[in-house]
Parts: structure tokens; sequence; C-alpha cells
């Protein structure tokens, strides 16, 4: 049986308040919604075009991000620089292998997850793919989820600095990679942020004839 979507019920929903409404056939971006009185969009304007750039920004800085020191730390008989990765190692050879694990699942493996889960999407809905969309809508609602929490590894070296200032006899500073590692969970958010998943029931395998919509409304309802 062929899916029927909101979009060829003549239904439209709110992105800021949720609203389902019957679509009014107004010209794009000019509809408002009847609850909050917010733009509504039969789908994002733009949004694979803007998707794409800040996924590919977000998979370029990703590079210094991990390359680059993310934090130096100083004592009076040595000094040393960490990447992500090394500060990993570090923590895991102290005996520190539940803090170990914590960041290299939160700096390594979610920001490479989402990167590639984005771009999974975006060349399905690109190519109009029919590929289980439900595995994939449930995948966009998870790595929505789940984002943020790739920020614990700033959020780890700005406790580190904080902790050591405390001390005398050591300096903890922090790297340029930082810079780039949070604005690749930003950019990443953000990508997350303007796909529009009603996208990916958007396949010519779905279509419905308009001469059987209202029957099939009928036969929903």
């Amino acid at each position: 049986m062929n899916r029927i979507t909101a979009s060829q019920a003549g239904l439209i929903d709110c992105h800021h308040c949720g609203e389902v409404c019957r679509d009014v056939g107004a010209t794009e971006g000019e509809a408002h919604c009847p609850r909050c009185d917010a733009l509504m969009h039969r789908r994002k304007p733009g949004s694979l075009a803007r998707t794409w750039a800040l996924l590919i920004t977000a998979v370029i800085l990703y590079i210094p991000a991990n390359v680059l020191p993310i934090m130096h730390t100083s004592t009076l008989f040595e000094s040393s620089s960490d990447t992500i990765v090394s500060g990993v190692l570090v923590l895991w050879k102290g005996g520190s292998w539940d803090i170990a694990l914590i960041v290299f699942v939160a700096s390594v493996v979610v920001p490479v997850l989402k990167i590639l889960v984005l771009a999974i999407l975006l060349i399905s809905v690109r190519r109009a793919s029919n590929w289980r969309p439900h595995d994939r809508a449930r995948l966009f609602q998870i790595i929505e989820k789940v984002g943020h929490w790739s920020m614990l590894d700033v959020f780890v070296v700005a406790l580190l600095v904080a902790l050591v200032h405390f001390k005398t006899y050591a300096t903890v500073e922090a790297g340029p990679a930082i810079v780039a590692f949070g604005a690749v969970v930003v950019l990443t958010m953000l990508a997350a942020k303007s796909f529009d998943p009603r996208m990916i029931w958007d396949s010519p395998e779905s279509a419905v004839a308009p001469e059987n919509i209202e029957s099939q409304v009928s036969q929903h309802e």
C-alpha cells in the first residue's frame, strides 16, 4: 500500500509550536501558523544546500581539531601537548579508563557518527531514496538528541584548566584545537537543525496520484 504524506494530504505543520493545519495554498513563505503566527513552509527553504554547507565546513574543521593540540600542560620539570586522541591514551594508561572512554565516545565517536549520518540522510534525500524511511527518521532524532554531548571534551579541558590553576607547580592551557572542535560541534548542531526531516518521506516510489489522495485520507481517518 502506498504511503500518503501530510503534504500530499494537504496538511502543513509549524516548526515552532508543532501545530498541524490544512494547507491553505498561500504563496510559499506567506502562510502563518494560526496558533503562534510564525511563517510556515511545506519544506524548509534551502535546507539541503544550507545543511551541506554547514556539514562540509564541520568536516574541514574536524581535521585541525584532531591534529592540533587541545591542551598544553607545563610543570617545573617538563611540558607536553596533547591532542584529543593522545589525551584519551594518557587517561587510559593512567588508570582512568572510564573517563577515557567517556571522552573518546563524546569527542570522537559522536561527532564522526553525526557527520556520517547527516551525510547519508542528505545523499538519500537528494536521490529521493525510499530506503527504510522509518529508520532514517529515527537516526535523525537520535543525532539531534546526542549531538550536544560532543561538547563534553571542551568542558573537560575547561575543568582541568580551572582545577590546575589552583596548583602552583603546574599550568594547563587550552590549545588551538579546542576552538576548532567547538566549531565542529556547533556546526553539526546547526546542520541538524537546518535539515528538514520531512524530506525523508519525499520519494517517487511513495507518491500517490492526486485523485487517490482524498480516498486514502478517508481510509486513514
